[in-house]
């Protein structure tokens, strides 16, 4: 999984909406040239944002034809909850068969189903969900907790700012995103092998404690952030659900 700071969040959108000022044409005035009969995803999906925030990556669809061929000057229409936005929110595929849209986040943390529709000849539509996920503060909060304490040795992948020390390790860590496994714990599990290290559940003694780290605060704010970005997805009496 990609990770961006808050920050980084801040400065997109910023430069983002200086250069989205255009109005997008109404599908209906939209003339295809082409028709595909599958829709795929080339990027953009399962990224992290912040609520009310564009993305950092923009989200890429591609249609193509019975042969995998990708076909230019299809229609492509996308939508999502109420609260998100488009830009643009339909459009033509360009000469590689695809079509390039930013995503703004609603206000809600959740994870956010969006939905890139296109035709066939016969009209007949083709869909393709997307998913994102929005942090709100509490989320935030354990992003950037994890990031500090956690991510070098949860999570695999190496970046320019964070060399991963996973492959180091004897004992290899749950990503937080593993949520075969980190779903079937407890909150109350997740708090104590967070403040009391590895062996409070008989897990190994790798995983350090950060109760005198970390305050009562902080970790609820890290399990709220290993909750939402959990796959598949963590359910739980009362969690709010932005697709819904």
């Amino acid at each position: 999984m990609k990770r961006y700071s808050p920050a980084l969040f801040v400065v997109f959108f910023i430069l983002v909406s200086a250069g989205c000022t255009r109005k997008p044409e109404a599908a209906s005035a939209l003339k295809p040239a082409g028709f595909g009969a599958a829709l795929v995803e080339s990027s953009g999906g399962k990224q992290i944002g912040s609520t009310g925030m564009v993305l950092a990556q923009p989200v890429v669809v591609q249609v193509n034809d019975e042969q995998g061929t990708a076909v230019a000057g299809a229609l492509v229409e996308l939508s999502g909850p109420a609260s998100v936005s488009f830009d643009p929110p339909n459009g033509l595929t360009d000469s590689s068969g695809q079509l390039t849209a930013n995503v703004q986040l609603g206000g809600l943390a959740g994870r956010y189903q969006l939905a890139a529709r296109t035709f066939t000849k016969n009209q007949k539509p083709v869909e393709l969900k997307i998913e994102e996920i929005a942090l709100g503060y509490q989320q935030q909060v354990g992003f950037q907790l994890d990031d500090k304490y956690c991510a070098r040795c949860h999570n695999p992948e190496s970046s320019a700012e964070r060399v991963s020390n996973f492959d180091n390790l004897e004992v290899k860590p749950h990503p937080f995103t593993e949520g075969d496994t980190l779903n079937k714990m407890s909150d109350a599990d997740l708090t104590a092998i967070i403040g009391h290290g590895g062996p409070a559940l008989n897990k190994s003694a790798l995983m350090p404690p950060y109760g005198y780290t970390l305050s009562k605060t902080e970790i609820e704010a890290l399990i709220a952030y290993i909750r939402l970005i959990s796959d598949p997805p963590y359910h739980a009496a009362g969690m709010v659900y932005a697709q819904k």
